[in-house]
């Protein structure tokens, strides 16, 4: 079975190295998380070079969800990857990436391989779902990356 494809850009007025640090701070993953949706970090060994771990819940209706994400393809100032372990997905690999835009500005590219469970019916029956909730998802990420950087 295919993987689908999910990607974003956004334009964030910052050098491209200082879009990356944000990304290594501690809790940017918690502040890119959005108030409607449930997560629980359960374990963090790391930040986000390779070798380094997360453990988390997500709320999905009544179920929790276990992830279990490792990192990898850390490029300092330009890349790294989430790549999932265990989880809800047959598949799931985030590539982040930023490219310089001139001196003061910059692309932040997510790009998002994943496989539904259940082949072509777990594909039938969530794809238009998991599309809109990723649309939903990666506009406040940016939007929260892009005012933190841009404003504060």
């Amino acid at each position: 079975m295919a993987d689908e494809l999910f990607t974003r850009s956004v334009r964030i007025e910052r050098p491209a190295v200082q879009v990356f640090e944000w990304h290594e701070r501690p809790g940017a993953f918690a502040r890119l998380c959005p108030p409607w949706q449930k997560v629980e970090i359960t374990a963090q060994q790391g930040g986000i070079r390779d070798g380094a771990r997360v453990s988390l819940r997500t709320k999905m209706g009544p179920l929790w969800l276990r992830w279990e994400i490792a990192h990898c393809d850390y490029v300092a100032g330009r890349q790294f990857r989430d790549v999932l372990l265990r989880g809800p997905f047959a598949k799931w690999e985030h590539l982040h990436r930023i490219e310089p835009a001139g001196p003061e500005a910059s692309v932040l590219h997510d790009e998002i391989r994943y496989r539904l469970p259940g082949g072509w019916l777990g594909r039938l029956a969530g794809a238009g779902f998991v599309r809109r909730d990723l649309a939903r998802l990666f506009a406040y990420r940016h939007a929260i990356t892009k005012s933190e950087l841009e404003v504060g």
